[in-house]
C-alpha cells in the first residue's frame, strides 16, 4: 500500500472525512486535495532523506514521534498541535514558505480546491503523511 492509499483509507476513510469537515470540503474534494498534495510532499521527503542528516532526522522522527496517532485518532488532526507539528515537518521537508505556497498553487490547479484552503491544509496533510510513514 502506498502512502496516499494509506492516508485515504485510514480509519475507513475517517481521515478524509475529518479533513473535509475541518476545511469545509466534501469527501471527494478532500481526496482530490490529498492526491494533489502528497506527490509534492513525497518529493520533498525524498530530497530531504537523500542527505545523511535529513535521513537521520526523518528516521529519528519516525521512531520517536507520535505521528501514527494522527491516523489512529483522526479527530487529533483538528487540534492545533497537528498544525504545529505539520508546520515543523514542512520546514524540514520543503524548506520555505515559498515552496509550500508553490505546492499549494500547483495542487489547486489539479484538484480544483482553492490554493488558500490548500495552504491551510498542507501542515495537517504533512502530519498525516508522517503518520502513514510511521505506521508502515
Amino acid at each position: 500500500m502506498n502512502i496516499l492509499e494509506a492516508m485515504l483509507s485510514a480509519q475507513n476513510g475517517g481521515a478524509v472525512r475529518q479533513l473535509g469537515q475541518q476545511f469545509g470540503l466534501g469527501e471527494d474534494q478532500a481526496s482530490a486535495a490529498l492526491a494533489a498534495l502528497v506527490p509534492g510532499l513525497a518529493a520533498g521527503f525524498a530530497r530531504n532523506a537523500s542527505s545523511g542528516d535529513g535521513l537521520a532526522g526523518l528516521t529519528a522522527a519516525l521512531a520517536g514521534g507520535r505521528h501514527a496517532g494522527y491516523l489512529d485518532d483522526v479527530a487529533s488532526l483538528a487540534h492545533p498541535a497537528a498544525t504545529d507539528d505539520g508546520n515543523g515537518i514542512l520546514g524540514h521537508v520543503l524548506g520555505s514558505k515559498d515552496v509550500s505556497r508553490a505546492l499549494a498553487a500547483r495542487a489547486s490547479q489539479s484538484s480544483g480546491v482553492g490554493a488558500d484552503v490548500l495552504k491551510q491544509m498542507l501542515p495537517v496533510v504533512a502530519a498525516m503523511m508522517m503518520g502513514a510513514m510511521a505506521k508502515h
